[in-house]
């Protein structure tokens, strides 16, 4: 917290009315007269009362409304932001304005948690005008697909039909994230379809991260292939259950994945090529054996007992949906930078994760439920909720 006890019995104060309501990290260390320095010591607390951010920050619920069931959101370089709506249209706000004509409509089949789920914006996109939609198409059969479209000025062309994936057999744990990492490939998350034994099995893209290049095409070096010329040789990592959402830090090529949890966990997991994240034989850091790979941070969708411990502290959430990093340069304070912030669905939170230190402080709360973050261009925090973007800057 910055402050610096200097006399004997030695204590510092923390104004607790400074930081968002909820779990925060308290460290110190001792130094004595010749300059030593002791390691950190931490404890994690909960500071209550009702601020539904930190001081110096202004959150604006109502900075765009009347978006109807949005999912996902991407920004383009000139600043705009594609918000796709889970019936199909894409829409644009422009110059903090939602635009009344979509920039797209896809035909979608939107029961339960299918419809127009992901958009990404290719890195050149000032050049090739391209963005990428990932969305539950009728045509044929009901299953998920990734289609382009070229974009001129604030219309889109005709549609470029990349990727199918399998016929769904359930409406839900479609996944639908996706995002270009800084090797220029595309990711694309995709959730078991509600068979859990999809996760484990190499055969089926289902409860996968997949990675195409641009065009749709397969990478000679993606990690797993099993038969080849298969869609399943896209496979980059697996075990996972309904990756929602995840986020590329475009600094560094570091990816997180938000796992959607069944019954106790909600998680998010370090990306690594061939990585298996243990679904369903393992849940949270619970049952990880042999070869799975555990995630970064877990909180309960119950309190701990006693509130606090275990590894997900004081949160308490029920899906994670929502997930993007800060860059270590913009106008945040500092202590809020170069950190990993997510959202819970149904708890309404935005949480921070300091990752390098392992530690996860609150940091925001928003009224409607929300399915994206984005850190814009300007520096402000963006949160997706379903009718509305809350737009989070400092000052």
């Amino acid at each position: 917290m910055g402050s610096i006890g200097t006399v004997s019995p030695h204590s510092v104060n923390v104004d607790t009315n400074a930081y968002a309501s909820g779990q925060h990290v308290v460290r110190a260390r001792a130094t004595d007269a010749d300059g030593n320095i002791s390691a950190w010591s931490t404890v994690t607390v909960q500071f209550g009362g009702t601020r539904p951010v930190p001081a110096g920050f202004t959150r604006d619920q109502s900075w765009i409304t009347g978006l109807s069931l949005a999912t996902a959101f991407a920004q383009t370089p000139d600043g705009r932001l594609l918000v796709a709506e889970q019936d199909g249209a894409l829409r644009i706000v422009k110059n903090s304005a939602l635009l009344p004509t979509p920039i797209l409509n896809v035909t979608v089949d939107s029961t339960g948690e299918r419809g127009l789920l992901g958009v990404a914006v290719h890195p050149d996109f000032v050049s090739n005008g391209y963005v990428y939609v990932y969305y539950t198409s009728t045509e044929t059969t009901i299953h998920n697909r990734v289609s382009r479209f070229t974009v001129t000025g604030d219309a889109a062309g005709s549609e470029e039909k990349l990727i199918d994936l399998p016929t769904l057999v359930a409406t839900n744990h479609n996944g639908g994230a996706i995002h270009f990492g800084v090797d220029g490939k595309l990711y694309v998350a995709v959730g078991d379809n509600a068979v859990p034994s999809n996760s484990q099995n190499l055969s089926t893209p289902l409860g996968k991260m997949l990675r195409f290049n641009d065009d749709g095409s397969i990478p000679v070096d993606n990690p797993i292939c099993t038969t080849s010329g298969s869609i399943a040789c896209a496979i980059w990592a697996y075990g996972l259950r309904n990756p929602f959402t995840f986020a590329v830090n475009t600094d560094t090529g570091r990816i997180h994945i938000n796992d959607v949890g069944q019954n106790t966990w909600e998680e998010i997991n370090l990306g690594v090529p061939g990585a298996n994240y243990g679904w369903p034989s393992s849940e949270g850091p619970d049952n990880l054996t042999g070869s799975f790979i555990g995630p970064l941070f877990a909180y309960k969708h119950s309190a701990a007992s006693p509130p606090g411990s275990g590894p997900g502290g004081f949160f308490v959430g029920f899906s994670i949906a929502g997930g993007t990093f800060y860059p270590d340069a913009g106008p945040f304070p500092t202590n809020y930078r170069n950190s990993y912030y997510f959202a819970d669905f149904v708890s309404r939170f935005v949480g921070r994760l300091d990752y390098t230190n392992s530690a996860a402080y609150a940091f925001a709360r928003v009224d409607d439920k929300p399915v994206d973050l984005l850190a814009g261009g300007d520096g402000a925090l963006y949160v997706l909720t379903r009718s509305g973007i809350t737009r989070i800057s400092a000052p």
